[in-house]
């Protein structure tokens, strides 16, 4: 099947053929249809797949017709994290080009008043966090009863980040004889339940089991005592040649220091997390994709908030606390059908984590109980084209072992039958998005497409 199948307009053929793109993935073949037959969906899929496609290319062609109002949007697109709206609003800019559709953006960056004003003027396509947008809400500054469309995206992202209460009191705002599509990469019992209530006789679309891991990646279990785990990336990072990388950390303060002594080692990284604002983050996020730097250190607030064609690795410096966290992460990597690898840092500790990881995705990780990497061999493979400085350490003989030989104080894990343990805001970017933003208030930013 192809694009020019399934019933696109020219101008929107002409838009994805320019983006480079010919065939769809099975989420876009077997929701695009769905949409344009104005049904409700209810879609699974795991991330990477092409998902964001799959409503974006249709609710082009569904809006094609039809004129904006002031501060009534004709359709919303709730994500749980700027980054993941910023992306859904490329997605516009990029297949919208020959539309002549007005777009808006609720981040942040802005002052209110520039938001209200570009609400004034009429959007048919508002993509937005839900606190922000019960914010202006609030102010009466937003009306949503002319929204046609309604899209829920990474819903149990959401439910992880406390938004379901907001997205019950939005979905009670919206027209009843509304289009909704609810896209997730699993389906939680609460997330099932606020589907009953506020989709109609939905579609249901499942292109992978839920919490299923992509089989292009590599998978990678590494012991290692929590005082060695620094020691070890580097090695691993030389050795596995990493062209890019994403290293994810639980704590804010792990993804800084670790960041810093990325950087004193002579290796080219940056970070993200919640205490940098928007701003910055873009700027790393930028710097990433161009190559400027090679290694991206982030907290979860990124974990599903990063498309970046081409990471070769993602590696898991924190085992993560919560099983879903580990698909998402991992999911960078391994992305439009390349291969990927990814290893998960492993202490005594994180043992019922990974039970729990492994419970999830069906399957066993393999296990590297023990890694000799030859300072020769990670000498030669340093990828000194991409500038980057490998300092020597030891003589060229020596070889590195990692075993297991303290053990950390444990993390809260998500027991069987019990609630993890409250980690401090402070400290954890547990629960980060747009209500727990540390930086400055968000913002809004008003596109038109074919200008």
């Amino acid at each position: 099947m192809r694009f020019a199948d399934i019933g696109l307009s020219d101008e929107l053929l002409k838009a994805v053929t320019e983006a480079g793109y010919d065939t769809p993935t099975p989420i876009q073949a077997a929701a695009i249809p769905q949409v344009q037959m104005m049904r409700d969906i209810i879609a699974i899929a795991q991330t990477g797949t092409g998902k964001t496609a799959s409503f974006v290319l249709p609710m082009i062609d569904v809006l094609a017709n039809g004129r904006a109002r002031a501060r009534m949007p004709r359709s919303l697109i709730l994500e749980p994290t700027r980054e993941l709206a910023a992306q859904v609003a490329e997605n516009f800019e990029k297949y919208g080009k020959y539309h002549k559709l007005s777009m808006a953006l609720l981040i942040g960056g802005v002052q209110m008043g520039d938001q209200v004003k570009a609400l004034e003027k009429g959007v048919d396509v508002l993509i937005a966090t839900p606190g922000r947008l019960m914010d202006l809400f609030e102010r009466g500054k937003i009306l949503l009863t002319g929204c046609e469309m309604l899209v829920i995206d990474e819903a149990d992202r959401m439910l992880d980040m406390g938004f379901i209460p907001d997205i019950e009191t939005i979905c009670t705002k919206l027209p009843a004889n509304r289009q909704t599509l609810l896209f997730s990469a699993t389906m939680p019992p609460p997330i099932k339940k606020l589907a009953d209530k506020f989709l109609s006789n939905p579609k249901y679309i499942e292109v992978a089991r839920p919490a299923t891991a992509n089989t292009n990646i590599e998978q990678f279990l590494v012991n290692v005592a929590p005082m060695k785990k620094r020691e070890l990336l580097r090695d691993l990072i030389i050795s596995e040649k990493v062209a890019n990388a994403i290293i994810f950390c639980n704590r804010k303060t792990t993804v800084r220091e670790l960041n810093q002594s990325l950087q004193r080692h002579g290796l080219r990284s940056g970070e993200i997390h919640g205490d940098i604002d928007q701003a910055s983050r873009q700027k790393q996020l930028e710097a990433f994709k161009r190559g400027d730097i090679d290694l991206l250190v982030a907290s979860d607030v990124a974990a599903r908030g990063l498309d970046i064609k081409g990471v070769s690795h993602v590696f898991n410096f924190d085992a993560p606390w919560h099983p879903d966290d580990y698909v998402h992460r991992i999911g960078r990597t391994g992305r439009a059908g390349a291969k990927g690898r990814a290893f998960t840092f492993v202490t005594k500790a994180d043992e019922e984590a990974i039970e729990s990881i492994e419970k999830l995705i069906g399957m066993k990780i393999g296990r590297l109980g023990k890694v000799e990497i030859a300072r020769s061999d990670k000498q030669e493979s340093a990828p000194a084209e991409r500038g980057r400085k490998v300092p020597a350490k030891a003589p060229k003989t020596e070889k590195l072992h990692h075993e297991e030989t303290m053990t950390a104080p444990k993390p809260p894990v998500k027991k069987s039958g019990k609630k993890a343990p409250e980690i401090s805001r402070d400290d954890s970017d547990a629960g980060e998005g747009d209500d727990g933003w540390n930086g400055p208030m968000p913002g809004f930013l008003s596109v038109g497409f074919g200008s």
